[in-house]
């Protein structure tokens, strides 16, 4: 009778770990991307130039519906990227910058777009494959002095895109 017992049990416990899996929440995904440099306002963030909350542990992830215009895509927990008073630090540059794009989980990609006041001025195809783990752009800003620039990197496999601003002083 034991073995019976003990079978009986062996079968309840494979019959339960199908809902259990079901049943318990899934983990965040720690993921995506943001431009490390020239530093953006979450590189900022990470690296303690400026006082910052949540994205501070997480760059990456200020991910939200394409086509937005503001620096953090809609996610509460990260408004304060959007604030242009918090005391950003620009990069000092000249007209035409690089931009490294540092990425923790790849997507295939559509394209960059790079905006400075609401207007594109750069649009880079990702070919609609998946980038390496990191990737570099060349982009003329519009004119010279203090400028925020808008990145937005749209991602091909979900409707979602990855937001960074970076502040620049262009001579």
């Amino acid at each position: 009778m034991k073995i019976g017992r003990r079978v009986a049990a062996s079968m309840a416990g494979v019959l339960a770990a199908p809902l259990l899996v079901v049943a318990l929440p899934s983990g965040t995904a720690f993921a995506h991307g943001y431009i490390s440099s020239p530093p953006s306002r979450q590189a900022q963030c990470a690296a303690k130039t400026v006082a910052c909350g949540d994205v501070k542990y997480e760059p990456q992830s200020v991910e939200g519906p394409k086509g937005l215009q503001n620096c953090h895509a809609n996610v509460g927990r990260f408004s304060e990227l959007s604030d242009d008073n918090k005391g950003w630090k620009a990069t000092v540059t000249g007209r035409t910058v690089i931009f490294n794009w540092t990425f923790t989980a790849r997507h295939r990609t559509t394209n960059y777009d790079y905006y400075v006041n609401g207007r594109k001025i750069a649009s880079i195809s990702g070919n609609d494959q998946q980038p390496p783990a990191t990737v570099q752009h060349q982009v003329t800003l519009p004119g010279s002095g203090k400028q925020k620039v808008l990145a937005v990197w749209n991602i091909a496999d979900t409707t979602n895109a990855f937001y960074s601003c970076v502040d620049v002083n262009a001579s």
